[in-house]
């Protein structure tokens, strides 16, 4: 028979996945998983949808995370979502609180419009007691600038 490498048996991981097969699965009476590999599978759902998930452990526990709905999200971006989610795990940080930390600052960033700021402002100058004719004026400075900026988050604006 001859000689056989020490690593012959070692086969590389095989995608069970592919475009045409996660085409042809249907739906049954129950969701049920398609599995791919290295903690990636394809929920699939009574009603028909088709949701990417990620299984990983994070201190001993098994966490969940959602990659998106398919076909809107692809295979090929399923992969990629796991491989980067699998990199933050090499580098010691959960993939989960990462997503929530971003969520968190791009919303805090969107609600800190310069209508919502500049209110603040006014009330905080309403309870320090400032003088009527202060208030007066802040308050239609105000009016005068949210006609053009007043939508726009306080991280775009720039002077001029």
């Amino acid at each position: 028979m001859g000689y056989v490498p020490h690593d012959y048996w070692k086969v590389p991981p095989i995608p069970v996945l592919s475009d045409a097969r996660i085409r042809a699965l249907k739906p049954k009476e129950k969701p049920y998983k398609q599995a791919d590999f290295d903690g990636l599978y394809l929920l699939v759902k009574p009603n028909g949808s088709k949701l990417w998930r990620f299984k990983y452990r994070w201190l001993k526990k098994e966490k969940l995370l959602a990659l998106g709905k398919y076909p809107e999200v692809t295979l090929a971006d399923a992969r990629r979502k796991r491989g980067d989610a699998r990199s933050l795990i090499a580098n010691g940080e959960d993939p989960s609180s990462v997503r929530k930390d971003k969520k968190a600052r791009e919303e805090a960033e969107n609600n800190a419009n310069f209508s919502k700021l500049a209110a603040e402002l006014l009330e905080k100058k309403r309870s320090e007691g400032r003088a009527e004719a202060t208030l007066t004026k802040t308050a239609w400075f105000h009016r005068l600038l949210s006609a053009d900026i007043g939508k726009m988050p306080i991280t775009q604006i720039q002077p001029s």
